[in-house]
């Protein structure tokens, strides 16, 4: 199982990050302002460079471009679903279909999934980005709240198999995958990512 970081590659970056930057400041400091060496010392800098590493590499703006680059790089690593996604449910017992609509916000450290319907709306319980077997895919464990007051909460799960779709030039991210929920119900959830802002309504209701 694989997250989108690794806690332990993200902690060992912020350790060398520190260690580097740490001494070339000192070395900075040293030949341009040696009248301010007797106030600092590398252990009073390396608190602060470490401080502000963790905030860039865990905040959304800064993770997703570092994240970008490195995906040019290297096609391997897990792709960045953030996004609007845009498809439909379907039914396995028959009853017919829903269209659904569905905003992600990822960062490398979570994942939240907002899915809508016509009929409902989920939130997420638990979202595991995962490559197994050189396949990308996203455990999904959420909790929806049905549009008719009447009908009480329940819970579901899905894998979402996740693959690259070509539509002539244009390519974009498609999720796949059956889910089962704790009514006895289950079905076919296909959803394709149409846009990269996470601040857009998805909601029918």
């Amino acid at each position: 199982m694989f997250r989108v970081i690794d806690f332990v590659v993200l902690i060992r970056l912020v350790a060398v990050g520190t260690t580097v930057l740490t001494l070339l400041l000192y070395a900075f400091i040293e030949r341009c302002f040696p009248q301010v060496l007797t106030m600092v010392r590398p252990f009073t800098l390396a608190p602060t460079i470490a401080l502000v590493l963790t905030f860039l590499l865990t905040s959304k703006w800064i993770s997703r471009r570092i994240w970008k680059i490195a995906r040019f790089f290297n096609g391997s690593l897990y792709p960045d679903l953030n996004g609007v996604w845009e498809g439909e449910i379907v039914f396995e017992d028959g009853k017919g279909r829903l269209q659904a609509r569905a905003v992600i916000r990822q960062f490398l450290l979570n994942t939240e999934i907002d899915m809508h319907t016509e009929t409902a709306r989920s939130s997420t319980l638990e979202a595991t980005p995962v490559i197994n077997s050189g396949q990308f895919k996203l455990y999904y464990t959420y909790s929806t709240k049905p549009k008719e007051p009447g009908y009480g909460t329940y819970t579901g799960s899905t894998i979402f198999d996740i693959r690259l779709i070509a539509d002539g030039k244009k390519k974009s991210f498609e999720l796949s995958g059956y889910y089962y929920t704790d009514r006895a119900t289950r079905g076919r959830t296909r959803l394709r990512q149409i846009s990269s802002d996470t601040n857009s309504d998805v909601s029918f209701y």
